[in-house]
């Protein structure tokens, strides 16, 4: 499965790859079994939401899944480690998607090391772990339906690569740049983990009313598609863009709000269910993060949105 169809490619190739990459997919140990491909099935390059993705992403809601219970640990009809086992990843330029992937994963961590060094902390890396259909994590069963998650339980990040596929087939959101603001986006979550702001979510949504939650839950996706736009900005300080990337992103923020998602699923948006944020808040926040590559820019929860 090519990183991208035809369109901008970020200057990746060759680069070093994180070793918080774990690969269970398929063939490779997966749950699936023996005699699938390792999760992919090839017709172009697919972009997120960064998350949220991931991208942006998680869009969950799509599926009829509620994307709140994926940031307490929750999803999922059970809990407990994983059921299959992990590999290691194919040797580099075995698979040119799981470059991508750890490359990525590699830079994330590279930007982070360094903003918790400059703030007198220090930062724990995630693992990112690639599965295909079905696999199980610390908050229940990852399911390729959900798209992309963070599971704070364990702090990973859940892929089924074959994501991408459909981000650029059902979503218009092609392009590797796109994939990269998933990854972004997912492991904004982990630094909302380590900084304490989900566990605050998750002790005050008690108190709230589903409304309120969701309204808080936008702010936290918000925030982390502006940690998506400060690595974007970091890529761009490691001349890692090329021409059309942030409009990749762009185009990814604009297709998985929740307005967009709503409209084209059920016809209608329903504001007070929004839990992402709308197309036009994920590109304003994504944009705020790349412009400013400041993590001061990112603080959601104190302003109008």
């Amino acid at each position: 499965m090519p990183v991208s169809k035809g369109l901008h490619k970020m200057k990746w190739s060759g680069r070093k790859r994180s070793g918080n990459v774990v690969d269970r997919r398929g063939a490779r140990g997966g749950m699936l079994g023996p005699g699938r491909s390792p999760g992919i099935r090839m017709g172009g390059g697919g972009g997120l939401s960064v998350g949220a993705v991931v991208i942006i992403i998680i869009i969950g809601m799509v599926f009829g899944i509620n994307p709140l219970t994926l940031l307490d640990g929750s999803v999922g009809p059970t809990g407990g480690t994983a059921a299959s086992s992990s590999q290691q990843l194919p040797a580099e330029g075995e698979d040119e998607l799981a470059d991508f992937v750890a490359v990525v994963v590699q830079e994330t961590e590279d930007l982070w090391h360094q903003v918790f060094a400059e703030n007198g902390m220090t930062y724990e890396p995630a693992t990112v772990v690639l599965f295909s259909g079905q696999d199980r994590s610390a908050c229940g069963l990852a399911d390729a339906r959900t798209g992309p998650f963070y599971c704070p339980s364990d702090r990973s990040v859940y892929i089924d690569l074959s994501f991408y596929e459909q981000l650029h087939r059902e979503f218009g959101a092609p392009g590797d740049f796109a994939q990269a603001y998933v990854i972004a986006h997912e492991i904004g979550h982990h630094v909302q983990q380590l900084t304490g702001v989900l566990t605050q979510f998750n002790q005050a949504r008690q108190r709230m009313s589903t409304e309120e939650v969701n309204a808080y839950s936008v702010r936290i996706e918000l925030q982390a598609d502006c940690y998506a736009g400060i690595w974007a900005n970091y890529a761009g300080q490691q001349n890692l863009l090329e021409s059309g990337d942030i409009e990749e992103a762009l185009n990814a923020a604009e297709q998985i709000g929740d307005d967009t998602i709503q409209e084209r699923t059920q016809g209608m948006a329903i504001p007070k269910t929004f839990t992402h944020g709308t197309s036009a808040q994920r590109q304003a926040w994504f944009s705020r993060g790349y412009e400013s590559g400041d993590v001061s820019a990112c603080d959601t929860y104190s302003v109008a949105i």
